[in-house]
């Protein structure tokens, strides 16, 4: 009698493009957080640029991630793999447009920024997070003879 063996649950990894981009979000958006709270406890305003500088970065990174993340949608095969790509997809637009308003609120002036420009930034960081565990959280089940 032949039996058929289930396969565990196995990590396929995201291509090396997407999942660098996606890993290098993570990092400026990061130092944005750190640089905005580096910006409340000393009021030098050189922080709140730095924190501008290391959006724009995120939202670049961000962007070809998209771009990645898109492409791996069309490639996708399997109804539940589509599942959990538009939602990773979807974490990681979601970055992105909150990222771009929190880029807005640190264009003003520096005194104009705080309190909301630090809360923004909180939270892209926590999507970002969120978006990139997505990305690498891909499972197949296979069978195998």
């Amino acid at each position: 009698m032949a039996s058929t063996s289930v396969d565990p649950i196995r990590p396929a990894p995201p291509h090396p493009a997407h999942a660098f981009f996606l890993a290098a979000m993570v990092s400026p958006f990061l130092g944005a957080v750190l640089s905005d709270y580096a910006y409340t406890k000393t009021y030098e305003m050189q922080w709140s640029n730095f924190s501008s500088w290391l959006l724009a970065g995120g939202l670049v990174f961000g962007a070809l991630a998209i771009v990645c993340a898109l492409l791996d949608f069309a490639r996708a095969a399997g109804r539940r793999r589509r599942g959990l790509q538009s939602l990773a997809l979807l974490v990681l637009v979601a970055t992105w447009v909150i990222g771009l308003i929190d880029a807005f609120v640190h264009a003003r002036d520096a005194w104009a920024v705080m309190p909301m420009g630090f809360v923004l930034s909180i939270v892209v960081l926590a999507l970002a997070l969120i978006a990139t565990w997505l990305g690498f959280a891909r499972f197949d089940r296979s069978l195998s003879p």
